[in-house]
């Protein structure tokens, strides 16, 4: 069979004892825009001077303090909306956008549909071209994703960041799947914003964040009037409140996903022939498996406990962990590898489990 993995490059993870430290960190930024009572409490409504209610605009503030950034802005639409706002406040219709040479996340792609800009494709792991692009002074803004949009992506976010920079060139970066389990966001590297979805932090459906810039977030906050835009307060304690275990819990899962790697790259388990560890969208590992039994392992898998699909990637209703195929964004550059290669994330559970469920589902499709 001559179907393999290609080689990945994992973004790093942060150490448990570090997460820890975020985590209290956290916490000494909350204390220091919250009163107690206020914890407790949440106002709705275009509040007078503010336009957003009092308490988003105090979770806000402790968002841009937490990242080091000037401001951050609240949104409707999670992730996606979230990149949409900045993008919006970013460039108009017939700009130039630079961005990475690999297939565009869907929603995104969507977006940038919609706002007409004129994107230019350079491949971010090739410096040179990189470097070369940035340096024809025909681009303003660059956007960044930061998870991996292929497989085989290498390039460090922070140097192109970097590089970005010096050239002149501001940044909006897709922060999904990466903020608070890579050691430093985007805006935390010198992007101008940072976006991504609160939903995919524990926190409520729909709400996302911008942070980053004063006057990109000015945009941001300036386009969202509306009172029905607004995340109105209660949303925004119930994300500020789950953010207060993510670190910790996402540097769980990233030991998870390094000891289930390890146990079945050493062939634990009958049936898988590679493993390799991916920021395929979230942190997974891709198996290939030694038959192309892929579309029905998710089916299988899901008979002995495991989530038949994702909700959000990492969303509170995920605990159990996920068997799936892998994402459209993965399969639209390596289509070969859909009948023989899955992704799993531990989620909320121990490798006991994760390799138990996979053992199973692939009994379960011998014959």
């Amino acid at each position: 069979m001559s179907v393999q993995l290609p080689r990945t490059f994992p973004l790093a993870t942060i150490a448990l004892e570090d997460a820890v430290q975020r985590q209290f960190r956290l916490l000494e930024h909350t204390a220091a825009h919250f009163e107690g009572p206020q914890l407790f409490e949440a106002d709705t409504g275009v509040v007078p001077g503010l336009g957003r209610p009092r308490t988003t605009a105090r979770v806000e503030a402790v968002l841009a303090d937490f990242f080091g950034a000037e401001d951050a802005a609240l949104v409707q639409g999670a992730g996606t909306g979230a990149i949409r706002a900045a993008l919006q406040g970013a460039v108009s219709p017939g700009d130039p956008l630079l961005i990475h040479r690999a297939p565009v996340y869907r929603t995104t792609a969507v977006t940038l549909r919609g706002l007409g800009v004129r994107t230019t494709e350079v491949d971010f792991n090739d410096r040179t071209a990189l470097q070369e692009a940035l340096e024809s002074s025909a681009f303003a803004w660059a956007y960044v994703q930061h998870s991996r949009q292929r497989l085989a992506d290498s390039y460090d976010p922070g140097e192109v960041l970097a590089a970005c920079r010096a050239a002149g060139v501001r940044t909006v970066v897709d922060d999904n799947y990466a903020v608070l389990r890579v050691p430093a966001s985007g805006v935390e590297l010198g992007a101008d914003a940072s976006c991504f979805s609160l939903f995919k932090l524990h926190g409520p459906e729909g709400v996302g964040a911008v942070v980053g810039a004063r006057d990109l977030v000015a945009h941001v906050r300036g386009d969202n009037y509306s009172g029905g835009g607004q995340v109105q307060g209660h949303q925004a304690l119930d994300a500020l409140r789950a953010l207060t275990h993510v670190p910790v819990m996402w540097a769980l899962q990233s030991q998870v996903g390094t000891e289930v790697a390890a146990r079945l790259s050493a062939g634990e388990v009958p049936g898988v022939a590679e493993v390799r560890i991916a920021n395929a969208q979230d942190r997974c590992l891709l198996v290939r498996l030694d038959r192309p039994v892929a579309r029905e392992l998710p089916a299988a898998a899901a008979r002995h406990g495991a989530a038949p699909y994702p909700v959000g990637s990492n969303s509170r209703y995920e605990i159990a962990p996920l068997v799936y195929r892998m994402s459209s964004s993965s399969l639209d550059d390596t289509p070969e590898l859909a009948d023989w290669t899955v992704r799993i994330n531990p989620m909320r559970a121990g490798a006991d489990l994760v390799i138990e469920i996979l053992r199973r589902a692939l009994h379960d499709l011998e014959g």
